[in-house]
């Protein structure tokens, strides 16, 4: 190019009211970037030694798990008597406090039971009264018999005087032979008068300790039959079905006039203030868990609320050893699987007292290894 034609370029591109603007000064731009890149560094790093210094004096230590659901012994409710449904004084999921009247049984067979046990009780009773009388009177004959025997007690001894008497003055021929035979046949007759009475007082005492026989007889009877009414009264009370506890009524399956049988499941009563969670920790997480440990809980249903508490037992066997049909690896081929065992933890009751936690419910549980009775990695 010709120094005349640059000269021209140079001027043409100053020219005034030139759409082109001045870009800013890169070292600028620069700057502010490596500030900024800077500080994220510095965020991340501050981070980064957060988590670090958290995980190294607590997250190393802590044993967790979301295999944990919320748990709670929930009582079968059944009739221990067969009879037709009267009325149901309750509904699904309503809450009952102990003793609460759940359902009536119709009670017209029972109670007509109750009383003809009753007028049993009353007829032995009558029989009692009775042999009693009975007794009495055969100790009056025995007071006779013995009065009856004192008497010819005191014959006898007459007759025996008188007889001695007579013979002697028979032999001194004072007294004749008629007398003699008169007052021997006097001492017979009272010797027999006297064996008599003592075969009379025998008799009656024999009389006296039959009665009582019979009376301890018709006694046990009584007390059979008195038995038999507490029974009859306790299938009476049976027919009232009452809550054994607090809780919330699930699985209500009676109508009025259903027949019920005996031992029938007629509803499950699930407990409020008792219940636990039952978390399923693995094999290899047993080493830092022992009872009393403390324990960090997060409900799935209470997202916002944590709860702090406490390890109160460890099972004896792992789950599958309880279940209906447990592995059996001693046959076919073998692939080895981590075994859970079920550890239960108690609810605090600042958790029970939301009022939210049903049974089944997920949890989060983490266990702190430090804590509770001798570990593993305690020991370490």
């Amino acid at each position: 190019m010709a120094r005349h034609d640059r000269t021209f370029s140079a001027s043409a591109d100053a020219l005034p009211g030139d759409a082109a603007t001045p870009a800013p000064p890169a070292p600028a731009r620069r700057s502010r970037k490596r500030i900024a890149l800077g500080a994220v560094a510095i965020v991340a790093l501050a981070g980064l030694a957060w988590f670090g210094s958290q995980w190294w004096t607590h997250g190393r230590f802590m044993v967790d798990t979301d295999d944990a659901y919320v748990a709670s012994d929930i009582t079968l409710i059944s009739s221990r008597v067969q009879g037709y449904v009267a009325a149901v004084e309750v509904q699904e999921n309503q809450r009952v406090a102990a003793g609460d009247v759940l359902v009536r049984l119709d009670d017209g067979d029972l109670r007509n039971a109750l009383d003809i046990a009753e007028s049993r009780v009353t007829t032995a009773s009558d029989t009692l009264a009775r042999i009693d009388a009975q007794i009495d009177a055969a100790e009056a004959g025995v007071v006779q018999a013995r009065a009856m025997r004192d008497m010819a007690d005191a014959q006898l001894r007459a007759a025996t005087s008188n007889s001695e008497r007579v013979d002697r003055l028979s032999r001194d021929s004072v007294a004749s032979q008629a007398q003699l035979d008169v007052a021997t046949e006097a001492l017979d007759t009272a010797t027999a008068s006297q064996a008599n009475a003592v075969a009379a007082i025998a008799a009656a005492e024999a009389q006296v300790a039959v009665l009582k026989a019979q009376r301890a007889e018709a006694e046990g009877t009584r007390r059979e039959l008195q038995l038999a009414v507490e029974q009859a009264r306790r299938d009476l009370d049976l027919t009232v079905l009452r809550a054994p506890a607090d809780g919330i009524l699930a699985e209500l399956t009676l109508e009025t006039g259903d027949l019920v049988a005996p031992g029938a499941r007629l509803a499950a009563l699930v407990p409020t203030d008792t219940l636990y969670i039952e978390a399923n920790f693995k094999e290899t997480q047993l080493a830092g868990i022992r009872e009393g440990a403390e324990a960090h809980i997060t409900f799935d249903a209470l997202p916002d609320l944590d709860f702090d508490s406490r390890v109160t037992s460890i099972a004896p066997a792992t789950g599958s050893v309880f279940s209906l049909l447990p592995a059996d690896n001693a046959t076919g081929n073998f692939t080895k699987i981590v075994q859970r065992v079920p550890v239960r933890i108690a609810i605090p009751d600042a958790a029970l007292a939301t009022g939210r936690l049903r049974t089944g419910l997920s949890a989060v549980i983490e266990v702190d290894s430090r804590t509770g009775g001798e570990t593993l990695l305690a020991a370490e």
